[in-house]
């Protein structure tokens, strides 16, 4: 692709200026502000609706004198590109919209709109979208027309990518192949991946590293903890705490024997009998008083329920009077205030007041009809009177009819409750003579069961008595045993001590036996996984060798590091242009243009599809590599206030209107 002609019309600061290469490789002269940024912006929102700062939002508007945006003009950018031996012709107009309302001289300004043109035609957004997309993706196209756009605009997450798009990655076998030290390596792996099994690995050492570190510091511990013993064997040791057993069993078996004397056993066993006939007889005492008692509880129980059922009924009885009262007066006080109403209504006399002047006419009524119509209201009062009395009275004999009714109901009740409470008084009788019999039958005791349990008391504590003389007697044979069972008891303590702190020592000179094979196995472990983790590592390393190189022999001029030794020993990724050893960040200005233009003619070749580069700050180049796209330059010139462009072989001046 290339560009033959650009024409900018009020574009930015620009009002007209044409750019015509022809395809050809050009240079534009211009000092500072004079429009060179200018030509790019255009070129780029002419293309994808962006300035070279991928802003859509810039200004394109034209400012006066003053700064202030010149209205109704309209800003327009047109392109004409070789693709190929066929020519395409871009357009893209922005313009205000001024509408007029109906029924107004005047327009107003109601927004911007842009059109757009492919060849002369008009076409929508989409299909100018879809036109320039299928000339190449906005992504590339902005990698292969700027040479900084590769190392200052992506990150080098980014860069990274399209290194391995265009190189392709080196497979484990690929790796592997190439360096013989590394063919242990897949058996090792198994189906783990390099980074997770270094990852294991590394993990695994750092936990054998901190064990190390703590065996020695438990083996000190142990050895310190190892208790003093006596120069003593632990199985002559055991013999005698057996024999010491032996004699404390024999000891024990002589105290029971002087303890449980033949006259003392005799008597503790009369003593357990005469509590067992005390117990007996108190049992029959209690059931001959529940035998006696228990009908009397019943039915003074049952008395009781009758009491509380008919206090309850009479309680019930005497609301349900008061009700009833209320409810008599307030029928009584309606039949009084009936009564008077059908007195008031009987008094009430006829009366009737007659015009006898016609309203209509003016005329005097004839008397026939004054006499009908009074005839006629008399007969109508006299019907509403009567109808309105026996209205009265027959509420009023409704209501008599409820009042004895309802005072039918209270007379029943108030007889009603005078039974109920003479049968209170009956029950209540009945109740107190049953509590009367109740508390004389508890009283009432079997006097020949009482002397028994007092003889059998009596004999008791005879018994009881003679038990502890029999013991006296024997206190002293039984405290002697005692002490010498004490004594062996002490014995077999201090001889279970020191057993206990052999049988210590031992388990700690075994514990540190057993940490000394621990530590042993665990460095020979780490010494494996040692050799695993560097087998890893030069994995790493050797891949990392073979994909520079891969990448690194795509480039004539630009070198890339694409990982970086890290402190611990690690590799990580990373993506660093590098120039004759020397980062790009630290490049000079040509340096930079010459490394931009190097990754530009790679990635055009992998693209397939190479458009025009702009080189700005042209003028710190002396001399351009080879490229295989159209060339415009871009060159600070202090004496050109307006642009001046040069293409080559034929120059040509050409001033910004």
């Amino acid at each position: 692709m290339k560009l033959l002609r650009l024409t900018l019309k009020n574009f930015k600061g620009i009002r007209r200026f044409t750019l015509e290469p022809n395809g050809a490789n050009c240079t534009v002269y211009g000092a500072n502000e004079a429009g060179k940024t200018s030509l790019v912006d255009a070129y780029l929102w002419l293309l994808f609706g962006r300035d070279s700062q991928n802003r859509a939002d810039f200004a394109i508007k034209t400012l006066d004198q003053n700064g202030q945006v010149i209205p109704g003009l309209e800003h327009e950018v047109e392109g004409v590109f070789d693709l190929d031996g066929r020519k395409l012709t871009l357009r893209r107009v922005f313009r205000e919209k001024w509408t007029k309302k109906r029924g107004s001289a005047t327009t107003i300004f109601s927004g911007h709109e842009t059109l757009y043109y492919v060849d002369g035609v008009p076409v929508k957004e989409k299909e100018y979208q879809a036109r320039v997309a299928a000339l190449a993706d906005e992504t590339v196209f902005r990698l292969l027309t700027d040479p900084y756009h590769f190392n200052r605009n992506l990150s080098w997450q980014e860069r990274r990518r399209i290194l391995m798009e265009i190189c392709g990655d080196i497979t484990d076998q690929e790796v592997i192949v190439s360096d013989p030290s590394l063919s242990e390596l897949p058996s090792i792996l198994g189906n783990r991946s390099i980074d997770d099994h270094r990852k294991i690995v590394q993990a695994r050492m750092s936990k054998i590293n901190q064990e190390l570190r703590e065996i020695p510091t438990r083996i000190d511990e142990a050895t310190r903890a190892l208790p003093d013993v006596p120069d003593i064997d632990e199985a002559e040791l055991q013999s005698q705490i057996k024999a010491l057993y032996d004699v404390l069993a024999e000891k024990q078996a002589a105290l029971a024997q002087v303890s449980s004397g033949g006259a003392i056993a005799e008597a503790k066993v009369a003593l357990r009998e005469c509590e067992a006939e005390i117990q007996r007889l108190r049992n029959e005492q209690a059931a001959r008083q529940a035998e006696r008692t228990g009908e009397l509880r019943r039915k003074l129980i049952e008395a009781k329920g009758q009491v509380d059922v008919l206090t309850t009924e009479i309680a019930v009885a005497k609301r349900r009077m008061v009700q009833l009262l209320d409810d008599a007066q307030a029928v009584e006080r309606e039949i009084n205030s009936l009564r008077i109403q059908w007195h008031e209504r009987n008094k009430q006399e006829f009366v009737f007041e007659q015009d006898t002047i016609c309203p209509t006419c003016g005329q005097p009524l004839p008397q026939e009809k004054l006499t009908e119509a009074r005839e006629k209201a008399l007969a109508e009062f006299n019907l509403a009177k009567a109808r309105d009395l026996e209205e009265i009275s027959n509420l009023g004999k409704r209501r008599r009819a409820e009042y004895e009714e309802i005072m039918g109901e209270y007379n029943w009740l108030s007889a009603k409750l005078a039974e109920m409470e003479a049968e209170l008084v009956k029950r209540q009788a009945e109740v107190d003579r049953l509590k009367a019999e109740l508390e004389a039958a508890n009283n009432d005791t079997d006097i020949a069961l009482d002397n028994a349990i007092k003889a059998a008391m009596e004999r008791k504590a005879e018994l009881e008595a003679e038990i502890e003389r029999l013991q006296a007697d024997n206190r002293e044979a039984i405290e002697k045993v005692r002490r010498e069972i004490d004594a062996i008891n002490g014995q077999i303590k201090d001889l279970s001590q020191t057993l206990a702190r052999i049988q210590a020592r031992k388990a700690g000179l075994a514990r540190i036996e057993e940490l000394k094979a621990q530590e042993k196995a665990l460095a020979a472990e780490y010494e494996r996984l040692e050799k695993e983790l560097y087998l890893c590592e030069q994995f790493v390393r050797t891949k990392v060798n073979l994909l520079e190189e891969r990448i690194n022999s795509k480039f004539r001029y630009a070198r890339f590091k694409l990982f970086e030794q890290q402190v611990n020993g690690g590799i990580a990724e990373t993506c660093v242009t590098l120039y004759k050893g020397v980062p790009y960040p630290d490049l000079n200005g040509a340096a930079k243009i010459n490394i931009g233009l190097d990754i530009i003619n790679t990635l055009a070749e992998h693209y397939g599809f190479y458009a025009p580069i702009f080189i700005d700050e042209r003028e710190s180049v002396t001399n351009l590599i080879p490229v295989n796209s159209q060339v415009i330059s871009l060159v600070v010139s202090p004496r050109d206030k307006t642009l001046r462009v040069e293409i080559e072989e034929d120059t040509l001046l050409k001033e910004a209107i």
